[in-house]
């Protein structure tokens, strides 16, 4: 190793003294660059997914009560001597305050065969969705006395319309392509349920939402 001499050995003791201080001057790490600021977090739109439109929306507020109409959806009620004169369905309890609905309604140009028949309640004390099973339950025994035939498939949702809570129809099997439809609308204080002779699921909701905008106020 070479020998320094003594002028150059006390300018790399001064040379290293001031580079330990600088290491150590607060006043030198204040005047470092800042660190890159962190990514944006993403926002709640784009972090939740869209979800699916449901079939089943809140039902408006404020009571809703039924009335039979001349009328619904485009279908003429049954009078006479071939409308329906009893209650097909037992409805459950009624109680002071409740209305129970009960028609049959004719398609366009009918003249024959078995009508749609309509039952519904308003001012429901309980849950109206139990109501609404307790008339699904008579209505299916109705039917299966009266011409349709096989096990009830599940019920699906439809779009319920203005009125909102819910809307759902099931079919009874039979061997023809069209089956009876049983649709039922339950919402904040009424539920309903209507028999659709030889028809789709999807064209009985389209009806009885229709039907309903007529009936319920």
């Amino acid at each position: 190793m070479p020998s320094l001499g003594p002028r150059t050995l006390l300018a790399m003791i001064a040379l290293t003294t001031t580079l330990t201080l600088t290491a150590c001057d607060p006043a030198a790490e204040a005047e470092a660059p800042p660190a890159p600021p962190a990514p944006p977090a993403p926002s709640a739109a784009s972090a939740t997914a869209s979800t699916p439109a449901s079939s089943t929306s809140p039902a408006s507020s404020g009571k809703h009560t039924l009335a039979e109409a001349a009328t619904a959806g485009g279908l003429t009620k049954a009078t006479g001597a071939g409308a329906v004169s009893d209650v097909p369905v037992d409805p459950g309890q009624m109680r002071d305050g409740m209305h129970l609905v009960v028609a049959d309604y004719n398609r366009a140009g009918q003249t024959s065969g078995r009508r749609i028949l309509f039952v519904g309640v308003d001012s429901v004390p309980e849950d109206p969705n139990k109501r609404r099973e307790h008339l699904w339950r008579g209505l299916i025994d109705y039917a299966l006395q009266n011409g349709s035939t096989g096990t009830p498939t599940t019920a699906k949702p439809y779009q319920p319309g203005p009125f909102g809570g819910s809307l759902e129809c099931l079919s009874l099997p039979e061997s023809a392509n069209n089956t009876d439809v049983i649709c039922g609308w339950s919402d904040t204080t009424t539920a309903a349920v209507a028999l659709f002779p030889r028809t789709t699921p999807a064209d009985a909701a389209r009806l009885f939402g229709a039907m309903r905008a007529d009936l319920e106020h």
